[in-house]
C-alpha cells in the first residue's frame, strides 16, 4: 500500500472533517499518513485554539449538531491509533506569526512545501 499524503488548505468543516476521516482511517488501516496543514487549515492547529471550522453548507451545521467527533479528535485518533504525522507549512507559520512552540502538540513540527511534495512523490496525494 502506498503512503498517503493529505494537503488540508481549507478552514472549512466538512474539508477538515473529511480530511481527518481519511487520515483516520487510512492510519489505523496500516498505511503511513502525513497530514500537511497550510492556509485557511493552519489556525486550527494552533495550541490554545479554540475555534471550530466553520461549516460551509448544510451538511457542515448537521455535523455540529449531531455531536460527530471534532476535526482534531479524528487527527488525534490518525496519530495515536496508526503511522500518522501532521505538520505545519513553515510558510503560512510565518504569515500567522506562530513560532514552532505555538503549534498544537498533534503536530509533529514544521515544513516546508518542497520537502512535503518530495516526500509525496512515491504516494499518494490528495488536497483538500
Amino acid at each position: 500500500m502506498a503512503d498517503l499524503f493529505i494537503v488540508c488548505l481549507s478552514g472549512s468543516r466538512e474539508r477538515l472533517q473529511f480530511a481527518a476521516m481519511t487520515a483516520s482511517v487510512a492510519a489505523v488501516s496500516g498505511r503511513a499518513v502525513s497530514v500537511f496543514l497550510s492556509m485557511n487549515a493552519l489556525p486550527y492547529f494552533v495550541a490554545g485554539s479554540a475555534a471550530s471550522p466553520e461549516p460551509e453548507g448544510k451538511v457542515g451545521a448537521m455535523l455540529d449538531a449531531k455531536h460527530a467527533p471534532s476535526v482534531l479528535h479524528l487527527f488525534e485518533q490518525a496519530v495515536e491509533l496508526g503511522e500518522a504525522k501532521l505538520y505545519a507549512c513553515s510558510m503560512a507559520m510565518d504569515v500567522l506569526g506562530v513560532g514552532e512552540d505555538g503549534l498544537a502538540p498533534i503536530l509533529s513540527g514544521p515544513m516546508g512545501l518542497t520537502k512535503f511534495l518530495s516526500d509525496a512523490e512515491s504516494g499518494q496525494l490528495v488536497v483538500f
